[in-house]
């Protein structure tokens, strides 16, 4: 019997598409940033202390309670303290049409306050400000999930690995404080291999308080911006996602699932299927001469990810949610055409400044070409296929 998540909804129509940021619904609590796709916090919360003895962290590790028989609770939050920025998020299938015309089944979490119903790939952008207490209630009704929340720094129990905490069967509410502004994702880590291959992930920005004039850096004290895009480049095997959608737990007590062999055929660039010679128009960047560009980049892919962007320097002015700009450290050059790599969940901030090429008058179009790379080998998955080869490319136009 499968255990896949709940709800079925086709979203081949929607593949790519993001939340876009709302504003604030009025409060009495701290308001929201600018950029932010949260909503108010549902204020105190009175469901009593946590018996801590249900749970992993206060028990006896075992082989057997760490991979297979993880605990599974749902408890209350510890240490419970009223929210600015408060989202919901449940499981969902979807059915992503590739590049092929083939329909292939992945997960990924819905937002039930801001497009209930609605299936959204990768999963809605949880957006919040430097500063903001944050909840995340996960609503996980057909088999077991959890969010952790990569790169934040909550407790343990609101870090959502379940092999030192829970998994979640019902609903839980993570707590957590965001303290640095950047670039980060979100997702489950139950079975973390296959649900992360599956599509159970979404971005995750903190931004800077705005100064005076309302205005938001790509970080505090960092650079402003005048156009902003995101990048999330993902591979997907079909061969894991019907193994996966079969057996949610395949791997997890050391039996053999076939997972020692990764094989993609598909490759996206923000949830949009890409052909090998064939430009993402729906990932392509247009601004004005003399604007500033600011490119959050994700590898959620399980390749090593090589990268050009031709006709333009870029700066890595942030790497994994934490800026550069340091005595010890400064941003990076990137001189154009030149490769550089990322590994899994790697992100880099890359800042294009066109003042100068408007000064020259050398504007245009400017190609940006992806590289999946298997990782022992390093070539390019099904080099020389016209239809599954592991390369992607889309524009930057000024």
């Amino acid at each position: 019997m499968s255990n896949n998540p709940n709800t079925t909804t086709t979203a081949a129509a929607a593949a790519g598409a993001t939340l876009a940021g709302g504003e604030a619904i009025a409060q009495t609590m701290p308001k929201l940033g600018p950029l932010s796709t949260a909503s108010p916090g549902p204020g105190d919360y009175s469901g009593g202390a946590v018996d801590f003895t249900r749970l992993g962290i206060k028990s006896e590790e075992t082989f057997g309670n760490f991979g297979c028989n993880v605990f599974k609770e749902n408890p209350n939050t510890p240490d419970w303290t009223t929210a600015n920025a408060y989202f919901e998020r449940d499981v969902h299938n979807v059915d992503l049409r590739m590049s092929d015309g083939r329909e292939l089944r992945c997960w990924a979490f819905g937002d039930p306050l801001k497009a209930p119903g609605r299936a959204i790939f990768p999963s809605p952008t949880i957006r919040v400000q430097e500063g903001d207490l944050v909840h995340v209630k996960l609503e996980s009704s057909k088999g077991s999930h959890t969010i952790h929340h990569h790169g934040i720094e909550p407790t343990t129990m609101n870090d959502g690995v379940g092999h030192v905490s829970m998994e979640v069967t019902g609903s839980y509410i993570y707590q957590y404080q965001a303290r640095h502004a950047g670039t980060y994702f979100y997702h489950c880590h139950k079975n973390t291999v296959t649900h992360f291959e599956m599509g159970l992930y979404g971005l995750l920005i903190v931004d800077p308080k705005p100064d005076a004039a309302g205005k938001v850096a790509a970080y505090s004290g960092g650079p402003y911006y005048d156009v902003e895009q995101v990048w999330v480049l993902d591979d997907m095997d079909p061969r894991w996602h019907e193994i996966t959608n079969i057996d949610h737990d395949v791997g997890l007590c050391g039996d053999d699932g076939g997972l020692n062999i990764f094989e993609p055929k598909y490759f996206l660039i923000t949830g949009t299927p890409t052909r090998p010679n064939v430009p993402t128009e729906a990932q392509k960047i247009v601004a004005a001469p003399g604007k500033k560009i600011l490119i959050r980049l994700l590898n959620a892919s399980y390749s090593v990810l090589q990268v050009k962007i031709h006709g333009l320097e870029a700066k890595v002015i942030s790497v994994d949610g934490h800026s550069l700009n340091k005595p010890w450290n400064s941003w990076m050059t990137i001189a154009p055409g030149t490769a550089f790599h990322m590994p899994s969940a790697q992100r880099y901030d890359l800042y294009i400044d066109t003042t100068s090429l408007a000064n020259r008058g050398r504007t245009g179009t400017f190609k940006v070409e992806f590289e999946f790379q298997h990782w022992i080998t390093r070539k390019v998955h099904n080099v020389g296929n016209p239809i599954y080869e592991g390369r992607a490319f889309t524009t930057i136009t000024i």
